[in-house]
């Protein structure tokens, strides 16, 4: 995941404050520390990486706390949702970046975001072609990453 400037984490850091006033909930400190880890990660994190990073930072938050904060970022709009196929759910803040995918390490759990204009430009004209009106999507490729397959090969791998 591309890591948000210290701006753009600020940003949806007022964006998800001014959502929990609009819809009358508190704006408590353990809400703006979850979302804080949140936004200034640059990986797909799950809740047990979330409790873990807040546990470090001495944080007390409880698993329901986090789980009902990530419901209401998801709401927001402002967090993105993602199951990999690994029994559990990551989440990945949505900032104004351009449209990404994710390349799956189905070894040990890495993920990788990629761009392909060829990709994005094909995406509709797959979908004219069956008569689809294409608005949004999500592509998942699932595979060995570089550093699991140089470990199968003996790094032979340049």
């Amino acid at each position: 995941m591309a890591h948000l400037s210290r701006e753009e984490a600020a940003g949806l850091l007022e964006r998800f404050h001014r959502h929990l006033r609009d819809h009358r909930l508190p704006v408590t400190p353990q809400r703006t520390l979850i979302a804080r880890v949140l936004f200034e990660s640059d990986e797909h994190l799950s809740v047990e990486a979330i409790e873990r990073r807040l546990k470090q930072m001495g944080a007390r938050v409880g698993t329901a706390t986090v789980y009902r904060t990530l419901d209401t970022l998801v709401e927001s709009g402002l967090l993105r949702t993602h199951d990999f196929g690994e029994g559990f759910r990551r989440y990945e803040p949505v900032a104004s970046s351009p449209q990404h995918e994710h390349l799956v390490c189905l070894r040990c759990g890495a993920v990788h975001e990629f761009q392909n204009d060829r990709l994005e430009r094909m995406l509709p004209v797959i979908a004219d072609e069956f008569h689809f009106q294409h608005q949004r999507h999500r592509i998942e490729i699932y595979g060995l990453c570089r550093d699991c397959r140089q470990r199968d090969l003996g790094g032979l791998l340049k």
